[in-house]
């Protein structure tokens, strides 16, 4: 039922603004992409790329990653270590101790793989920053503006059921705000 009401939700938003045209491209990017920001295998490119730009700690990867992406990934250290360990016994990075924590380092090797790979680690890295994009915040007078519909919605729905005049009122208040969004 949730799933349904999801699609719902995205063709009257298709129809609608032009904005949620644009995040429903993005949905579907994402759901292509099974809802991850990172394919299998992404992280080792991400990984490699970043000792290439200077030696990093695992943590060093996970944060930068995380910025890079504004937030919406960080992998875990779960994930991070095995990579980097991969990435060592491939001998595409070298590891060395720096006050008891492993630093990674890239190697010739890494240098040359990476560079074979340069177009899905240029567009992995585009693919972070039009994440990070995404993830600003609007003016926060915009922001509580939009929370306030959202909640009054909320509210009104979750109240006994609706005549088919309230349906109508409310879904005319809705229209007119849509277009004076667009318009706007």
């Amino acid at each position: 039922m949730h799933g349904n009401h999801h699609h719902q939700w995205r063709h009257a938003m298709r129809r609608g603004f032009g904005a949620a045209r644009e995040e429903m491209r993005r949905a579907r990017r994402e759901h292509r992409r099974g809802g991850r920001l990172f394919e299998q295998g992404d992280l080792r490119w991400a990984a490699l790329a970043l000792i290439a730009e200077a030696p990093r700690h695992g943590y060093d990867i996970i944060k930068e990653i995380e910025e890079r992406s504004g937030g919406a990934y960080a992998p875990s250290p779960g994930v991070v270590y095995p990579t980097l360990t991969l990435l060592e016994d491939m001998g595409y990075a070298t590891v060395s101790a720096d006050g008891g924590r492993k630093l990674y380092a890239i190697t010739a090797d890494g240098t040359k793989v990476l560079e074979a790979h340069k177009a899905e680690v240029d567009s992995l890295f585009a693919l972070m920053a039009e994440t990070k994009a995404r993830q600003s915040r609007p003016a926060p007078e915009l922001h509580r503006a939009w929370e306030n519909l959202r909640a009054a919605l909320n509210l009104r729905v979750a109240r006994a059921p609706m005549s088919a005049e309230q349906v109508l009122a409310v879904t005319a208040a809705l229209d007119e705000a849509a277009k004076t969004i667009e318009r706007s």
